[in-house]
């Protein structure tokens, strides 16, 4: 799953948010193809918040190849999302596609009501789903703005997790996506730098809360991903450099980052871990 691209330069390219896979230049390594199972999470069923794309999507098709059921919630990105619902049942595991905005409260319960409706169970919740803009101006920054990313990038995580309390037993997992920009801060992502710092801090407190019910809890704080995200919310000249600046002077695929997702959500792998954040940042100390 190692990367060829060096990702010192690539085209200069914009997207309409929120973005699609097929357009980008070059395409991004997400469907996990050398990737091979070893029923690690047999019989499982996860919700993926994100889930059509990017790391969402690398994740979706590495939980099926370790033997998961997944219910993908994703926005509007319905030909991207159907992709990886094939991607999963090519694997010989089911797929449930859950578009709408998880900033609305009322979508959140309806994406666990729908997923335990469907498949009888829940096992792993995966809050993964974000929105970003760059900025280098705060008072740039509308209320507007500032609102959606906070109820995308974090409120929908307590939702979810709200939600799905009621089902899920000993032995579950719960698996935040954060970012590097939560431990250090970017003054180009105000807004999106301050909800992933809040990701991190609720992990470590959700981890605390539900430790008696042995229900785990961790994150992945991921450095720079090539992901549709990047093209549809960064400028042109942003896009052509992400990644450059890691040590290993590229961005990651989102395939190099799916496998700390299975990490942490096997029982088996990583019984002991909670309260945990894994940071893959390509090559520097761990921030923060």
């Amino acid at each position: 799953m190692a990367s060829s691209d060096d990702g010192k330069q690539r085209p200069e390219q914009t997207q309409q948010w929120p973005g699609e896979t097929s357009e980008m230049t070059p395409r991004p390594s997400d469907e996990m193809s050398s990737y091979v199972g070893r029923d690690l999470l047999a019989g499982r069923v996860a919700i993926i918040t994100g889930g059509d794309s990017g790391i969402g999507r690398a994740v979706a098709v590495a939980f099926a190849k370790e033997g998961a059921d997944v219910a993908i919630s994703y926005l509007s990105e319905h030909t991207d999302a159907e992709h990886t619902a094939k991607l999963v049942e090519q694997t010989g595991r089911r797929a449930l596609l859950l578009p709408g905005d998880i900033a609305e409260e009322a979508r959140c319960v309806e994406i666990v009501r729908r997923t335990v409706d469907e498949f009888g169970r829940l096992d792993i919740v995966v809050n993964n789903a974000a929105v970003q803009r760059s900025c280098d101006d705060l008072t740039e920054i509308t209320t507007e703005e500032w609102n959606y990313t906070f109820a995308v990038n974090i409120h929908s995580f307590f939702r979810i997790t709200k939600a799905a309390l009621e089902h899920l037993r000993e032995g579950a997992a719960i698996i935040n996506t954060a970012s590097v920009n939560g431990l250090r801060g970017n003054g180009s992502l105000l807004a999106y730098s301050a909800t992933k710092g809040a990701v991190l801090a609720f992990t470590y407190a959700t981890a605390q809360a539900l430790v008696d019910r042995k229900i785990r809890v961790n994150a992945v704080a991921p450095g720079p991903v090539w992901t549709p995200l990047i093209p549809a919310t960064m400028p042109p000249e942003k896009v052509a450099t992400f990644g450059a600046q890691a040590p290993l002077e590229r961005p990651a695929q989102p395939d190099e980052i799916a496998p700390s997702y299975v990490f942490l959500a096997s029982e088996q792998l990583s019984s002991y871990y909670s309260g945990q954040v894994l940071t893959p940042v390509g090559g520097e100390a761990k921030p923060g």
